[in-house]
């Protein structure tokens, strides 16, 4: 026979559970979360194309869906973000991977870095040209090597030796950017000068997984008509790309040289754990504040351990999208 402190105890079990809201998270389980981003720049909606505004929230949509599948099968947060970055670099949409910008000597080259909010290991990669995936590289780093940052042929030997592909430098190869680097090209000519504005195209992506782990991951081809084997702040732990698990996971796109300066992704992090900002505010005052009065341009994403998600950016645009658990997931290009 059921006894009656029994039935007196579902009742109340029964009871929270009507109480509780709907897709809520259980007490203790931490909520998983997407974040990526494919750039900031003078993207603005008079000058796109229906079609290739839909292909960019295409693309979007299946890198960020590429992470977050992981997420929801209950891999780590490493191995989604590695996962997102690869179908950015996969696209000739971004300035990654197959859509790198090319330097002045009509050539590619590559940087990416991943990190892990749990150790504070990082692995990156500086300067390679053959290196199909530079995301996957920079993870072998991490996880084969007592090293953070390989570069140039000795990254490439160091990733063909643990199995990463190399190809071509012809599969880099796009008419867009070509174009882009032949205009740079003239505009020095006859102005002594250039604006990288238009090509902060570096990919990024963050996640949270449900054992509470962050990481964060960026890739790049740099800036447009470079020179001098000019390194930016993708690979550099602490300037475009940090995780943190007791603070956030930041992934910077922009003009370089000010995110190494300003240490953007630490500075974010440092907000946060000595000044007790929230995610969003420390990443606020960092891009749209102290960026801006360095000089800088571009943007950011950050997340923190209970996901909570910020994405500002000072230039016309930034091509970001996340998604959290029992959400619908958000792509969005523009200030709206």
């Amino acid at each position: 026979m059921i006894s009656k402190h029994f039935l007196r105890a579902m009742a109340g079990a029964m009871a929270l559970l009507l109480m509780a809201p709907m897709g809520s998270a259980s007490p203790g389980v931490t909520p998983i979360a997407m974040v990526i981003h494919g750039g900031a720049g003078t993207m603005k909606r008079a000058k796109m194309t229906p079609e290739r505004e839909r292909a960019y929230r295409e693309k979007l949509g299946q890198a960020l869906e590429a992470g977050y599948r992981i997420l929801d099968k209950g891999g780590s947060s490493l191995d989604a973000v590695e996962a997102a970055i690869v179908v950015m670099e996969d696209s000739p949409l971004f300035n990654a991977g197959k859509g790198a910008v090319f330097t002045a000597q009509g050539t590619n080259e590559m940087d990416a870095s991943i990190m892990d909010g749990k150790t504070l290991n990082g692995g990156a990669v500086a300067a390679v040209k053959r290196i199909k995936n530079p995301i996957r590289a920079a993870r072998l780093v991490l996880e084969k090597s007592w090293h953070v940052l390989l570069a140039g042929k000795g990254a490439e030997t160091f990733a063909k030796k643990h199995g990463c592909k190399l190809v071509s430098k012809k599969y880099f190869f796009t008419e867009r950017r070509w174009k882009q680097m032949q205009k740079r090209k003239e505009e020095e000519r006859k102005k002594g000068s250039t604006n990288p504005e238009d090509d902060l195209g570096t990919v990024g992506a963050l996640a949270l997984d449900r054992e509470g782990n962050l990481a964060a991951g960026t890739s790049t081809g740099g800036l447009t008509y470079k020179r001098f084997g000019r390194i930016g702040d993708s690979p550099i732990l602490g300037a475009g790309n940090y995780a943190d698990n007791n603070t956030c996971a930041v992934s910077g796109t922009g003009k370089g040289e000010y995110f190494i300066r300003l240490a953007v992704g630490h500075r974010i992090s440092a907000l946060m754990a000595y000044g007790g900002r929230s995610v969003k505010e420390a990443a606020e005052q960092v891009i749209m504040k102290d960026l801006v009065e360095l000089g800088g341009s571009g943007g950011a994403i950050a997340l923190d351990g209970k996901g909570n998600i910020a994405t500002p950016f000072n230039t016309a645009g930034m091509y970001r999208a996340y998604k959290r658990a029992d959400e619908k997931a958000v792509i969005k290009i523009y200030k709206d």
